[in-house]
């Protein structure tokens, strides 16, 4: 059963909408009185496949897409690897961007250190950030450091290995019990600060890596510039050791489950709330329904959401964390995208851009969906359906209330909590929505609303 809530007896006003968008000017000129977490607050992520997202596959050629994402709403850019790939032990034609061959250098095929440049201080200008996808725990197997002694793990006979218990054959596993190695990592990642001016990092599978070298690692970049740290693992120790936000790994296997029908809605309710319970409310959560790793191999939004992957979304990027949008993701991405090989992204329509430029205004303008401390976090109505969520969300006199339909078919719900017979307004379609105390709500499959409440 879900626990109840006691909601008072409701809203003295209700608010159509919310305070009005700020204008980017106004935002930097706020932001940059604030240092990270706290700048990022009300902020999105965005993920960029540069080899995917256009024909040419290059940095120059995705600047080009930098005026349409400002418009839908983006802040944070995170970009895949952007170094050259390593040749030998490569899979596939091009090879994997997690298997660096020169950390300060960019990917010929990509484009050059000035075209990196240029995109990101265009990025700046429109004023959202830049971070860059982190491979600390291997390189490729023809980097410089696999002919330093001591650098990398090795078996028996000296030959250095992949990383142990993976099929990574095209990667060599970094020693971090070699002191020199632990430095110049450090010194790679300042380059990248102080030559191209990004803002921060997304750390690949940061948990394999121990704490005291991130501990120290993030210390010593934040001499540099403040910046903002994104951890691939799903552990609190990793913001024990500095970074700003982990992924929601657990949160988002348990949505796949809970679509493909083999969890129920109650139980992935709880597991937010275990969730919550075991980050706090100050580590941030990154959520999402998609990103390359889970296109790649474990599928689409359609195949794993099916008809629904925009109310999963909804719930996504409302229930808790900062929500990430993976390439091609607004444009209906309806491939599997291949991951040694090109394989372009098409942008001739995007059917889903408005959908998530709602979305992410919501989540600029109103501090109930802000991130960690900054926002509330959601407390579940019990609302007699074992196949809705429903939540409210309250900040500082913020509320919103988010009820979405995670399944297929017609559903009936009781909402007597947030119910006074007024009529409301949803946030995504603008359409009149009134909610009765007397009679059961019916909402179609897979429909969701936003309720903005004050």
């Amino acid at each position: 059963m879900k626990h109840k809530i006691l909601v008072a007896a409701l809203l003295t006003a209700i608010v159509f909408g919310c305070e009005p968008k700020k204008s980017t000017e106004e935002v930097t000129t706020e932001e940059s009185t604030l240092k990270f977490p706290e700048k990022a607050k009300g902020m999105n992520i965005y993920e960029v496949n540069v080899r995917q997202y256009t024909k040419e596959g290059t940095i120059k050629a995705f600047q080009s897409h930098l005026p349409r994402l400002k418009e839908m709403g983006v802040d944070i850019l995170w970009i895949m690897p952007v170094q050259p790939i390593s040749e030998k032990n490569r899979k596939g034609p091009l090879g994997s961007y997690y298997s660096i061959q020169d950390y300060t250098a960019v990917n010929p095929n990509f484009g050059t250190e000035a075209d990196f440049k240029d995109m990101v201080d265009e990025a700046h200008k429109m004023g959202m950030y830049v971070i860059l996808d982190w491979v600390a725990n291997h390189t490729g197997f023809d980097h410089a450091w696999v002919e330093k002694e001591g650098y990398h793990n090795t078996d028996s006979l000296g030959n250095v290995t992949w990383p142990a218990g993976t099929d990574w054959t095209d990667v060599a596993d970094l020693n971090y019990d070699n002191q020199e190695m632990r430095q110049e990592m450090i010194t790679e990642m300042d380059w990248w600060l102080t030559e191209m001016d990004i803002d921060g990092f997304r750390c690949d599978v940061a948990g394999e890596v121990p704490q005291d070298f991130w501990t120290a690692a993030i210390d010593s970049l934040e001499q540099t510039k403040d910046i903002f740290m994104l951890a691939e693992w799903d552990e609190p120790w990793l913001h024990e050791a500095g970074f700003h936000m982990t992924y929601a790994w657990g949160p988002h296997h348990w949505m796949n489950e809970t679509a493909k029908g083999h969890i129920d809605v109650d139980s992935l309710e709880s597991l937010i709330k275990g969730d919550i319970e075991r980050y706090g409310n100050n580590d941030f959560r990154m959520m999402f329904t998609t990103n390359h790793d889970e296109n790649s191999w474990n599928g689409t939004v359609f195949e794993r959401f099916g008809e629904g992957h925009l109310a999963w979304a909804v719930w996504a990027f409302t229930v808790r964390g900062m929500p990430l949008i993976y390439s091609g993701q607004e444009a209906g991405l309806s491939k599997r995208l291949r991951f040694f090989d090109k394989d372009t992204i098409s942008f001739d329509s995007i059917p889903y851009e408005k959908f998530y430029t709602k979305l992410l205004e919501l989540k600029h303008t109103n501090a109930a969906l802000h991130n960690g401390q900054w926002g509330g976090n959601p407390e579940f109505i019990d609302d007699g359906n074992n196949n809705v969520s429903s939540f409210i969300r309250e900040y500082q006199g913020n509320k919103v209330a988010v009820i979405v339909n995670l399944s297929g078919e017609k559903q009936s719900i009781h909402l007597q909590s947030i119910a006074n017979n007024s009529e409301l307004n949803d946030w995504m379609t603008g359409k009149s929505v009134i909610l009765n105390e007397d009679k059961s709500t019916e909402l179609n499959a897979y429909e969701y609303l936003v309720l903005v409440l004050k």
